[in-house]
């Protein structure tokens, strides 16, 4: 990861600070674990319907501001801001506004695990935090990376940060899945920048990374902690 794109993440997550405030630094991080996910998960609609619900819930946006439509995987999505999936960029979810009402597309063909769904799910709300709340431009020419980013200040970062790049096997051998707009450095150096902010100097959720985002947030802090003054002080944002 270059040195402007570690600027970047500095700035833009003192930015969320400045916008959302200091409450999710002050509550626990949304963890893959039974105390946040309790229901068994096989991909059925209902249990979609439950998990948009649950991560609105901790991301702040209520069931009645979201209208969800879920896609069996056979037709494309209609155009909006898209959740990328793989080489191609297909839409693994998307995010629009009708007759002034949000409206977030899943496609369930190209979520076909609980951590992708999570992740999908969280990258959507954040544009419904970050545009309907009118907080950006929707032209603006970071904005999907900022959204991403925005999942790791409201709590979901674990999930986008393990997305950002899956395996999968299948009978002609392996495959990687690049979910999202921000690399796995990215997300660890924003991780480890929100650790900092919330004073977590050894944060235990960092077992619940994937290999490669832990190592990157764990090379972060360590650089964070050589340079205490890289992160700009966010506390005067608030």
């Amino acid at each position: 990861m270059g040195a402007l794109e570690r600027l970047w993440v500095e700035e833009m997550m003192s930015w969320c600070a400045a916008q959302f405030g200091s409450r999710t630094l002050r509550t626990p991080a949304i963890l893959p674990t039974a105390d946040f996910f309790p229901d068994p998960y096989s991909g059925t609609e209902p249990q979609v319907r439950a998990l948009v619900d649950s991560v609105g819930r901790y991301m702040g946006v209520g069931r009645d501001r979201v209208v969800v439509e879920v896609n069996s995987g056979g037709d494309p999505l209609p155009e909006g801001m898209a959740f990328l999936e793989g080489t191609a960029h297909g839409e693994a979810g998307h995010y629009r506004v009708e007759h002034g009402r949000a409206v977030v597309s899943l496609d369930m063909g190209r979520l076909r695990s609980q951590v992708t769904l999570v992740a999908a799910i969280a990258h959507e709300l954040a544009h419904e935090r970050l545009l309907g709340e009118r907080r950006i431009d929707r032209d603006r020419h970071d904005g999907e990376q900022l959204t991403d980013l925005a999942t790791v200040y409201l709590g979901l970062g674990i999930f986008n940060a393990n997305a950002a790049l899956q395996f999968s096997q299948n009978q002609r051998g392996w495959r990687s899945q690049r979910l999202g707009y921000l690399s796995q450095p990215m997300f660890g150096y924003a991780l480890a920048c929100w650790a900092v902010m919330r004073g977590d100097a050894k944060p235990a959720w960092v077992r619940h990374l994937d290999t490669n985002p832990r190592v990157y947030m764990k090379q972060s802090l360590r650089y964070l902690r050589a340079n205490p003054d890289a992160l700009p002080d966010w506390r005067a944002t608030l």
